[in-house]
């Protein structure tokens, strides 16, 4: 009797542990599929980064060129 109750207890945990694992393979599941949001998320913006980079430097190479000795106003 106490062979079968020990055989009980030890199946009651295998029973828990397994409703466990498959909580953490849902949990796992969408951890990963929110890194590869993020990852999408990240690669967007550093993309959009280096356009707006692009631009201002464009602007900036655009700009007129002026004398490194700006003279001071004699008033």
């Amino acid at each position: 009797m106490a062979n079968q109750n020990h055989i009980d207890q030890i199946a009651e945990r295998v029973e828990r542990l397994l409703v466990r694992y498959g909580e953490l393979q849902r949990t796992n599941a969408l951890l990963t599929d929110q890194v590869e949001a993020l990852t999408h998320e990240r690669d967007s913006l550093k993309s959009r980064l280096n356009a707006a980079r692009a631009r201002v430097d464009a602007l900036l190479d655009r700009l007129p060129q002026t004398d490194a000795a700006v003279q001071k106003d004699p008033s």
